[in-house]
């Protein structure tokens, strides 16, 4: 009998958390996706915007990468207060105030421009990933958030597979209308969603399950006492704070941060330089170059859940997250050789995608199993702020190689193969001792 009463709580359970998905998941993941659209379709202008305002490799991957310095020095003081005000709020503060900066990006004019915008781009948006992370804790136990992270992460293949499709038909179709170039019809049509969906979010969204009027009173009680067990059961085993503090003190944050760096590496190098791999090796044709670059991003999207999904189940972490860092590593370096162009080049970059976005789908459930209250806020924002910094290194160097190699690709792709075999590395060492 209490066999038979164990399963019906955890069908029951299971039941709830799918319901909590179902009504979070698809705001959050919308919201990811025009996130990450107003992030990198600076890639897309660039294949019109560099030759117009005479920009070098070298500037755009200053510019394209300097987003990050402003979401890094206002990540942590932004997470922590929405730790304090609530989700609600603050992320579609967030989402109103990028969404803003990102129309302004229509009066880009000189590379200091550029620069400026990509900046204050970063500094309205920091805090929305990882605000989101720890949203997701309030909610999800461990058990369950590699797979709803790996949901939610998907926006950023999704975003791939819709934005380059849209991105190249603006560029094409809008060049000239209205005497504004496609490139600046790109920054505006791409950016208004996000004000609509912020205001949206404002609505929507419940601050913690208590707040949740969608939800019974047992199913509050539930999802609470599930919460509170696992944060008391996570303080007791790591002996951690609950102070902000706790997670800069601690080694495994910092370790965590350079895996995160390293993955983050080969993301932002394709999400930046992939129309212009494209263009350089398959067509000059704008439509096409949106359609093709939607291919490696269909393909991770499969990827990435499906490692998700199968990492919740066999509660295994570590393996889920090498061995794609690996097949990432591979990847890269094949497509770095000479004889491996064209559309064979494309097929070792969907690898190398879909390598990169099945480790990410499992990466957050390690930082936010080391840390809890004020520290797993705090922890969580630094993980990212840290990775994040890749985000500029990454654009950065290439511009740098390709200015310096007469815009050679094949030591670019090399350099992201070794991050990748950095990250996997790293991996399999510190977490030989973390609970699986």
């Amino acid at each position: 009998m209490e066999i038979i009463e164990r399963s019906r709580l955890a069908e029951t359970e299971e039941a709830i958390y799918r319901k909590v998905a179902l009504r979070l998941l698809p705001i959050l993941f919308f919201s990811y996706i025009l996130a990450y659209v107003d992030r990198v379709n600076v890639g897309f202008a660039k294949l019109q915007m560099c030759r117009e305002l005479n920009l070098s490799e070298t500037a755009y991957g200053t510019g394209a990468g300097i987003f990050f310095i402003g979401y890094l020095l206002f990540e942590i003081p932004s997470n922590i207060i929405l730790a304090k005000i609530g989700a609600k709020v603050w992320i579609g503060r967030i989402m109103i105030t990028w969404g803003l900066v990102a129309l302004l990006q229509v009066l880009v004019s000189d590379e200091h421009t550029f620069y400026l915008l990509r900046f204050l781009l970063g500094v309205a948006e920091a805090g929305f990933f990882p605000g989101i992370i720890l949203y997701l804790t309030f909610w999800f136990p461990a058990a369950y958030r590699a797979g709803m992270v790996a949901w939610f992460m998907t926006a950023v293949a999704i975003a791939g597979v819709v934005g380059g499709p849209i991105s190249g038909w603006i560029l094409h179709s809008m060049d000239g209308y209205h005497g504004l170039q496609g490139w600046r019809w790109l920054f505006l049509l791409e950016g208004f969603p996000s004000i609509l969906m912020g205001i949206a979010v404002l609505f929507y969204l419940d601050n913690l399950p208590k707040d949740a009027n969608w939800l019974s009173n047992d199913e509050k009680e539930l999802l609470i006492r599930r919460q509170q067990h696992e944060e008391a059961a996570l303080l007791a085993s790591y002996r951690s704070s609950h102070s902000a503090g706790s997670a800069f003190s601690n080694p495994k944050v910092w370790v965590l941060s350079l895996i995160y760096f390293a993955i983050v590496m080969g993301l932002y190098g394709i999400s930046f330089w992939l129309p212009q791999i494209i263009k350089e090796t398959i067509t000059t044709d704008q439509m096409a170059i949106g359609w093709i670059s939607a291919v490696p991003w269909l393909v991770s999207s499969v990827a990435m859940v499906a490692n998700g999904i199968h990492s919740d189940r066999s509660g295994e972490r570590r393996w889920h997250i090498a061995l794609p860092c690996l097949a990432a590593t591979a990847a890269f370096a094949i497509s770095a050789m000479p004889s491996v162009n064209g559309w064979y080049g494309i097929m070792a970059l969907c690898i190398a995608t879909a390598g990169i976005m099945s480790a990410l789908s499992c990466f957050w459930s390690l930082p936010s199993g080391l840390l809890a209250g004020n520290a797993a806020a705090a922890g969580i924002a630094l993980v990212n702020s840290f990775g994040n910094t890749a985000g500029y290194a990454s654009p950065e160097a290439v511009g740098i190689i390709r200015d310096a190699t007469g815009h050679s690709m094949t030591p670019v792709l090399y350099l992201f193969s070794a991050s990748m075999l950095v990250a996997a590395i790293l991996v399999l060492l510190v977490t030989r001792t973390e609970p699986q």
